[in-house]
C-alpha cells in the first residue's frame, strides 16, 4: 500500500479542490473557512456561507449545494431545511471518456462517501470494500490516496477539528461578553452535531470501536481541548467581574462538556431522533452559571 498522494474568517468544508487533512497530508489544497453570517454565534453551524461550487468537469462531484457552515459536504441532516445527498460519481474506469479526477478530487470523494455512510443509523461497521463499492471503485484505488482506512478516519476528525475549533476562535474574537461565549460555544456544539449526524457518531467514538486506538485518542484530545477553552472564558467572564469570584472554572466547564456530550451521545443512540438542540434555552439556563 502507498501512502496518501493527496491530500480560517469562514468554518473550514471539503471542497471540489482538496481539503488540508494536517497530518494525513499536506500534498492538496487548503480549504476555506466560513464566517458567521449574523450577530448571534448560534447561527454559526447553521448557516452556510461556502458554497461546494458548480463543477462541470466529468469526473468531480457536481450538482451539490451549498453546505451549511460547519457542515461536512456530503451530510444529508436537515438544521432547518434538509440537504440534499452528496452526488458521488461513477468511477472514471466506467466511462471511457470521461477525464480523469483532479488532484485531490479522488480523495475529498472518499470522505465524503465515509461521512454519508456513517450517517446510516444502525450501520454497521463500514468496511473498505462496501465504501469502495458506494464510490464504483476497487479498493485498490482508494489505497492509492490514503494508506489505511484509519487515515480516512482522521481525514473526518480532521474535519471536526477544524471546524469547531475555528468558529470558537471567531466566536472569542468578535464577542466581548465571556459569558455570552459560553452560551454561543455550547450552542455552536450542538448545533454542529445536529448538521453532521455522522460526525456526530465519531464524536462519541461509536463510529471507532473496532478502529485503531489511535483514534478514540485523538478524540479524547480535542474533548479536552473544548474544555480548556470553555475554561478560559469562565475565568475572563470572572476577570471581567461577569461571573461571581468564587466561581470555580474548572467545574463549570467540565460540567458543560459533560452536558455536551451527553446531548451528542443521546442524538446518535436514538437513531438522530433526540435532536442536540431541543429544549437547549432552559436546560443551558439552567447549569450554565
Amino acid at each position: 500500500m502507498t501512502g496518501m498522494e493527496e491530500n480560517s474568517t469562514d468554518a473550514p468544508a471539503l471542497s471540489d479542490e482538496g481539503g488540508d487533512w494536517g497530518a494525513a497530508s499536506e500534498a492538496a489544497d487548503n480549504p476555506p473557512k466560513r464566517v458567521p453570517t449574523t450577530g448571534s454565534h448560534i447561527q454559526e453551524a447553521k448557516a452556510v456561507s461556502t458554497s461546494q461550487g458548480n463543477a462541470t468537469d466529468p469526473g468531480t462531484v457536481s450538482g451539490v449545494p451549498e453546505p451549511r457552515a460547519g457542515q461536512f459536504p456530503g451530510s444529508e441532516a436537515e438544521l432547518p431545511a434538509a440537504a440534499p445527498a452528496i452526488a458521488i460519481p461513477e468511477d472514471t474506469a466506467a466511462a471511457p471518456n470521461r477525464k480523469r479526477p483532479k488532484r485531490g478530487e479522488r480523495r475529498l470523494q472518499i470522505l465524503q462517501a465515509l461521512a454519508v455512510m456513517l450517517e446510516a443509523p444502525q450501520a454497521d461497521r463500514v468496511t473498505t470494500a462496501a465504501l469502495a463499492a458506494k464510490l464504483s471503485v476497487s479498493e485498490a484505488a482508494l489505497y492509492r490516496h490514503f494508506a489505511s482506512k484509519a487515515q480516512m478516519f482522521e481525514g473526518l476528525i480532521e474535519f471536526i477539528e477544524q471546524t469547531v475549533f475555528g468558529l470558537i476562535n471567531q466566536i472569542r474574537e468578535t464577542e466581548a461578553k465571556s459569558v455570552k461565549q459560553i452560551r454561543d460555544i455550547a450552542d455552536m456544539l450542538l448545533s454542529f452535531a445536529e448538521t453532521n449526524p455522522g460526525m456526530t457518531r465519531v464524536l462519541v467514538g461509536d463510529a471507532l470501536v473496532t478502529e485503531h486506538d489511535r483514534l478514540q485518542d485523538r478524540i479524547n484530545q480535542l474533548i479536552d481541548r473544548l474544555e480548556v477553552s470553555i475554561k478560559q472564558c469562565y475565568r475572563d467572564a470572572i476577570t471581567q467581574e461577569l461571573l461571581p469570584i468564587d466561581t470555580d472554572p474548572s467545574t463549570r466547564s467540565a460540567i458543560l462538556i459533560a452536558f455536551v456530550q451527553g446531548k451528542w451521545l443521546r442524538y446518535a443512540k436514538s437513531g438522530f431522533q433526540k435532536r442536540p438542540l431541543e429544549g437547549i434555552e432552559r436546560q443551558l439556563h439552567g447549569i450554565l452559571f
